[in-house]
C-alpha cells in the first residue's frame, strides 16, 4: 500500500487559502456592518439606494432628506462612508462638506458623491473638499454597489491599521512608563525598603495638582513624572546617603547635588513625561521665599510641578520611616507645612493639601510601607 504525502508548497497554498478566505469573510463581515450616511433631497433616491444596499446585506444605513440635518447628525455619530448629492436647494453638497471639515471630520471619511452635474471645474472643487469617487445620475446598481464595496474595504483597512497604530503606541507608552518608575524606584530602594513612597508622591502630587484646577493630562504628566524627582540619589554615595546620623555641612553639599544630577541624568529628552520629570528632578527642592537649592529661584519663577511635588515629597517623607529618624505622625507633619507656608512652600499648594487632608491620608493608608 502506497500513501500520499502532500508537497509542503501544497501544505503552504492551502494554509494561504484558508487564511485568505477568513480574512475575506472579516473583511465582509465588518464592511456589512459599516455605518453608511446617505444625503439626497430626491425622497426616492433615498429610498432605492437604502433598498439595494439592504438586499446586499448593509444593515446600519442612516438616510438624510434635508442636508442641513448632517451636522448635528454629525455630532451624535461617526459614519464610516458618505453617498452625498451636490445639487440641493436647502445646501449644496460642497456646502456640507465645507461644514464636515470646519467641524472636524474623520481624516479618512469616503465619500461618493451622486450627481448629474459632470462639469469638470465641479468635480476637481468637490476632490479638493474631501469627495474620493463619483456617480452619475440615473446610477446603475451594480456599479454603486461596487463602487460602495470597494470604498468601505479601504476604510475599514485604515480603521484597521489605525487601531494597530494606536494600540502600539500605547504599548510603547506603557513601557516608557513602566521604565520611568523602575528608575524611580531603584533610586528610592536606596533609602527606602519599599519604594512606595515614589509611588505615593505621584498620587498626592496629581491629586493636588487635580483640586488647584490644572488640566487632566498635566495632572496625569505630573503623577508619573514626580516619581522619577530623587532620582539624582543614585550619583550619592551611600556612607552620605544612608547615614543615620546628622550630615555634616560639607555632606549636606554633596546631598544637595542629586537635584543636578538628576537633572543631568534625564536631560536630552524631548517626550513626555521625561521633559516634566526633568523639570521636577532639577527643581524640586527649590523654596518658594529663594533660600532652596540648586539655583535659588524663587516663588512662581520655580516650576508648579516642582511646587507641588515639594509639598507632597516633604509630607510623605516626614511621615516615613529613614535609616536616619523615626516617622512623624501626620498631624505634626501638617504644622510643620503651615509652618513653612510662604517660606519653603507656595501658599496655594499648603491650602490645597490642607483642603484634602482626608484623600491624603486615604493615600498614605493605602499605599503604604
Amino acid at each position: 500500500m502506497s500513501l500520499l504525502i502532500p508537497s509542503r508548497n501544497a501544505v503552504v497554498v492551502q494554509v494561504n487559502d484558508t487564511m485568505s478566505h477568513a480574512f475575506d469573510s472579516s473583511l465582509d463581515a465588518d464592511r456589512h456592518q459599516a455605518s453608511i450616511l446617505i444625503v439626497d433631497d430626491q425622497k426616492l433616491n433615498l429610498i432605492v439606494l437604502k433598498s439595494l444596499l439592504k438586499q446586499h446585506g448593509y444593515v446600519n444605513v442612516t438616510t438624510v432628506e434635508d442636508p442641513r440635518e448632517v451636522e448635528e447628525l454629525w455630532s451624535r455619530q461617526r459614519f464610516d462612508l458618505m453617498l452625498l448629492d451636490l445639487e440641493m436647494p436647502n445646501l449644496p453638497g460642497i456646502e456640507v462638506m465645507k461644514i464636515l471639515e470646519r467641524i472636524g471630520r474623520d481624516p479618512y471619511l469616503p465619500i461618493l458623491v451622486i450627481t448629474a452635474n459632470t462639469e469638470e471645474t465641479t468635480r476637481l472643487e468637490a476632490l479638493s473638499h474631501g469627495a474620493q469617487d463619483f456617480l452619475n445620475k440615473p446610477f446603475n446598481p451594480s456599479e454603486v454597489i461596487s463602487r460602495i464595496r470597494n470604498m468601505l474595504s479601504v476604510r475599514i483597512l485604515y480603521k484597521r491599521m489605525e487601531e494597530k497604530i494606536q494600540e502600539r503606541t500605547r504599548q510603547l507608552h506603557e513601557t516608557r512608563l513602566e521604565v520611568i518608575r523602575c528608575l524611580g524606584r531603584a533610586a528610592e530602594y536606596r533609602d527606602n525598603e519599599t519604594g512606595r513612597h515614589v509611588i505615593r508622591i505621584g498620587q498626592i502630587s496629581a491629586l493636588l495638582a487635580r483640586v488647584m484646577g490644572l488640566s487632566e493630562h498635566h495632572c496625569d504628566l505630573i503623577m508619573h513624572a514626580t516619581p522619577m524627582h530623587d532620582v539624582g540619589k543614585i550619583g550619592i554615595p551611600d556612607h552620605i546617603l544612608l547615614k543615620p546620623a546628622r550630615l555634616e555641612a560639607e555632606e549636606f553639599e554633596i546631598i544637595k547635588t542629586h537635584a543636578v544630577i538628576g537633572g543631568n541624568i534625564l536631560s536630552g529628552y524631548r517626550e513626555e513625561p521625561l521633559v516634566t520629570a526633568r523639570t521636577i528632578a532639577l527643581t524640586h527642592h527649590e523654596k518658594w521665599d529663594g533660600s532652596g537649592y540648586p539655583n535659588q529661584i524663587s516663588g512662581e519663577s520655580i516650576p508648579i510641578e516642582s511646587r507641588i511635588c515639594a509639598v507632597a515629597d516633604v509630607f510623605d517623607a516626614l511621615t516615613s520611616w529613614r535609616p536616619y529618624k523615626q516617622p512623624w505622625s501626620i498631624d505634626d507633619a501638617v504644622q510643620y507645612i503651615v509652618r513653612e507656608r510662604n517660606r519653603h512652600f507656595d501658599p496655594r499648594v499648603v491650602d490645597a493639601m490642607l483642603d484634602n487632608m482626608e484623600a491624603i491620608r486615604s493615600i498614605k493608608s493605602t499605599i503604604s510601607d
